[in-house]
């Protein structure tokens, strides 16, 4: 399987590609606003490049409820971050935004990734993203980004449901003219999730990843995480990489994370792994 990102092309049948999370926000559920300074934001990509990020991933918006954060303001808040890291690392750059005209402006900046929590509910992304050459990422949720979504039902299951919308919205990025080394899927655990079809999914990724495009993992610090063990978000690292390790098993090639460092080496052991002679 291979994984097209701007000009470079990764072999990700048996590695996963570690993508470091930068909120550029000023209510995060993890930092809480931690890094939402130009200064604290750089100096945090740093960070995550010295430990050894493939991709940085940056987003202006958080998923959840919160204060309306319109256009200009998620504008303002991501392209100057993606325009930093273009002139600072050589390093693929992703813009987290379900906006077409933030993807496309990031796109201009710099970044070759549009991660879109949406599912491309915005009908201008994906001719956005194929005009500019970029990958995409096509996450399931079931209702909109920022919306409560307390008590949600999957007739055909939490894994059939999710795997035919993934199905569809891959098919829809192909339709569009991107092509399918640069479409990535993301089942969007806790997105109009309970704890158990969270985990339900995690424990199925081999169904998602059998669709045959590259299956991101986003489990970092989440809420059903905290709920199986109860814990604090601060408390969460240690559920975090045995999710990610869980995640790469089953399939999946890339791990958005808050901690590269850790997850780099449970990817490493994994790569070792599955790349083993029989």
């Amino acid at each position: 399987m291979e994984l097209l990102l701007g000009d470079r092309r990764y072999d990700v049948a048996t590695r996963a590609l570690v993508m470091g999370v930068l909120n550029r926000t000023t209510d995060s559920f993890y930092d809480k606003g931690a890094f939402y300074e130009m200064d604290r934001f750089l100096g945090r990509a740093e960070q995550l490049v010295d430990e050894g990020a493939d991709i940085l991933d940056v987003g202006g918006v958080k998923a959840g409820p919160g204060p309306e954060v319109t256009e200009e303001e998620e504008l303002d808040r991501v392209i100057p971050a993606v325009e930093a890291l273009r002139a600072r690392f050589d390093i693929p750059i992703s813009a987290d935004t379900w906006r077409a005209s933030v993807a496309k402006a990031a796109y201009e900046a710099g970044a070759v990734v549009g991660n879109d929590i949406s599912g491309f509910a915005d009908p201008d992304y994906l001719a956005v993203a194929a005009d500019a050459g970029a990958t995409v990422v096509a996450t399931h949720i079931r209702l909109r980004p920022r919306e409560r979504d307390l008590e949600p039902v999957y007739p055909g299951g939490v894994v059939h449901d999710v795997r035919a919308f993934l199905a569809d919205r891959a098919h829809r990025a192909e339709a569009a003219g991107i092509p399918k080394q640069r479409i990535v899927i993301d089942a969007g655990l806790d997105l109009g999730k309970t704890t158990p079809q969270s985990v339900v999914l995690l424990r199925e990724s081999r169904r998602l990843a059998e669709l045959g495009y590259p299956l991101l993992l986003s489990a970092s610090n989440k809420t059903f995480l905290g709920q199986l063990l109860g814990l604090e978000i601060g408390e969460r690292r240690d559920a975090s990489l045995a999710a990610a390790a869980l995640g790469i098993a089953g399939g999946c090639r890339v791990l958005r994370v808050h901690d590269v460092k850790g997850t780099r080496r449970v990817r490493d052991v994994l790569d070792a792994v599955l790349a083993a002679p029989a």
